[in-house]
Order: structure tokens, then sequence, then C-alpha cells
């Protein structure tokens, strides 16, 4: 049975994920995709929007990457 404490990266990367943590992942990077979009945006804007873009991206980033991480072990345990 996989537990917390013997699961490794790969199988903890393809596990399922819990609902929140899907939700909260599509909502972030969403956001960095709008950020990435301003900051590529071929018109001239204030460089306070520009850099809080910039922010936006790299926070959305590490966000939707660390949101993958999570386990639902009851889901798993009934695939298994």
């Amino acid at each position: 049975m996989v537990t917390q404490n013997n699961i490794t990266l790969a199988e903890r990367l393809t596990a399922p994920t819990p609902k929140f943590f899907k939700t909260l992942r599509t909502v972030v990077l969403s956001l960095a995709g709008v950020a990435t979009a301003i900051v590529a945006a071929p018109v001239a804007l204030p460089a306070i929007v520009t850099t809080v873009a910039g922010y936006v991206i790299a926070a959305g980033t590490v966000a939707g990457a660390v949101s993958s991480l999570p386990v639902d072990f009851d889901k798993l345990a009934k695939q298994k």
C-alpha cells in the first residue's frame, strides 16, 4: 500500500490530485497566462503593470507546480 512516507516523486505526480488543488492549479495557471499576455503586449504599459505581471507569472508558475504534488490517497487506494 502506498502511504505518504513511501511514495516516490514519479508516483506522486501521476497519482490523483484532490479537487481543491486541481481548481487552484487551474486558477493560478490562468492568471500566469494572462500576466504573460500582459508582459508580451505590443503596446507600451506602465512599468508597475509589467513588474506586477512578472511577479504573477513567477508566483503562478510555482503555485501551479506545487499544487500538482498533493495526493488523494483515498482515490489512489481505490485505483489499486
